[in-house]
């Protein structure tokens, strides 16, 4: 019974915060917030060594996701963040930290690091997020979505040398943020190993 009443007044407070609303909201708010991080996941160590180097660029982002906050979709035209808890730093800079050690975590490529620093790379990795999100069914569930595009470009001559989706949902055992966050690490724990496979398979 407390989890239900729980789980309506957090679902109350999301209906209440839209847009605009919210993130004024959340931008004057002087509680210290519990935060949260995610682990890198290694693709296969199998294979040959490669003597290249990929520099992974800060991924692209909606203003809404370039931020700390764990953003929650109550509907299709509602924003707002969860209450009680952050990331350990902005979305895209999470996403990018977490490529470069899964992609690393191989020992497959020579160097794998960021694109504002580093050698000259043989190929850059450029990612376009298109959700990193928590959705809210019509019965109150809460949902984890990720989806991202990625984009591997050719740095002597610019060329697209491939390009592919990842996506993945995890329905969250709770509202409470660590099952939120359990399950975006349950996506990633999947879509991280494919990443890294699928980047060095391209270079």
């Amino acid at each position: 019974m407390a989890h239900s009443t729980r789980r309506i007044l957090l679902l109350g407070s999301f209906a209440t915060l839209g847009g605009c609303n919210a993130l004024s909201a959340l931008s004057s708010a002087a509680a210290v917030l519990d935060t949260y991080d995610l682990t890198p996941v290694p693709g296969s160590a199998r294979g040959a060594r490669r003597d290249r180097t990929v520099l992974v660029a800060r991924p692209q982002a909606t203003a809404a996701l370039t931020s700390d906050r764990i953003l929650i979709k109550p509907d299709a035209a509602t924003i707002t963040y969860l209450p009680d808890a952050r990331w350990s730093d902005e979305v895209p800079a999470v996403l990018q930290s977490l490529l470069i050690r899964s992609i690393a975590g191989t020992g497959r490529i020579a160097y794998v690091g960021r694109s504002d620093a580093g050698p000259i790379p043989d190929k850059a990795l450029l990612t376009r997020i298109d959700a990193f999100e928590v959705n809210v069914s019509g019965e109150g569930m809460l949902e984890a979505v990720v989806d991202f595009e990625l984009t591997l470009v050719n740095d002597s001559d610019q060329r697209i040398a491939g390009t592919r989706q990842f996506s993945g949902t995890t329905p969250a055992a709770s509202d409470a943020p660590a099952d939120i966050i359990a399950a975006f690490q349950t996506i990633l724990d999947d879509l991280l190993p494919q990443i890294a496979d699928w980047v060095i398979a391209q270079v």
